[in-house]
């Protein structure tokens, strides 16, 4: 009779010890539309842009995103950015395109980036000329905990200086050299 206790206490550990050990079952695979995510969030942000909405263009940075823009200090948060940006927005002569070269999501799922060539055209707001300004933008976006997708760090890194339009373009390399002491 003892043995038949052992017997069931055995096998019952058996089972439980089985259940255990079963590992969860794999996360569904959602890369390909966490890409197409993050590329969509990327075209409402640019179309944005180009209704010059301020609120929607901002929409896309999480509360703690950082901007980094050329010739500015780097911009913390939405608030920052919304007032760095607002003279962009209200500038007539301002518009801009974007085209993306690559986006891509990490294995684990919660991060992303995505990166193209951008071209904007504002007021200089010293010279009141209208400037051109073309670089790279690499944008790396954070799933969050509803599943959407926002931008945590922005970079825009110009390619050459501004220049003013119309004006020509010069192939010409300005030489600094230090003058010979006496």
């Amino acid at each position: 009779m003892h043995n038949r206790y052992c017997w069931v206490a055995a096998f019952a550990l058996a089972v439980i010890v089985a259940g255990c050990n079963q590992a969860p079952p794999p996360a569904p695979d959602t890369h390909d539309a966490d890409v197409k995510a993050i590329r969509d969030v990327a075209a409402a942000q640019a179309q944005a842009f180009a209704a010059k909405d301020l609120d929607k263009a901002c929409a896309v940075y999480a509360d703690d995103a950082s901007l980094f823009m050329p010739d500015s200090p780097v911009l913390n948060g939405v608030a920052a950015i919304k007032a760095a940006m607002k003279p962009l927005f209200a500038d007539k002569n301002s518009s801009g395109t974007f085209v993306e070269t690559k986006a891509e999501v990490a294995r684990s799922g919660d991060l992303g980036y995505l990166y193209g060539a951008y071209t904007v055209t504002m007021t200089d707001p010293k010279t009141k000329k209208v400037l051109s300004e073309k670089g790279t933008d690499v944008m790396v976006f954070k799933k969050q905990s509803d599943g959407s997708w926002k931008a945590i760090v922005d970079i825009m890194s110009e390619e050459a200086r501004p220049r003013l339009q119309g004006a020509p373009k010069s192939n010409q390399r300005v030489s600094h050299h230090k003058r010979p002491r006496k």
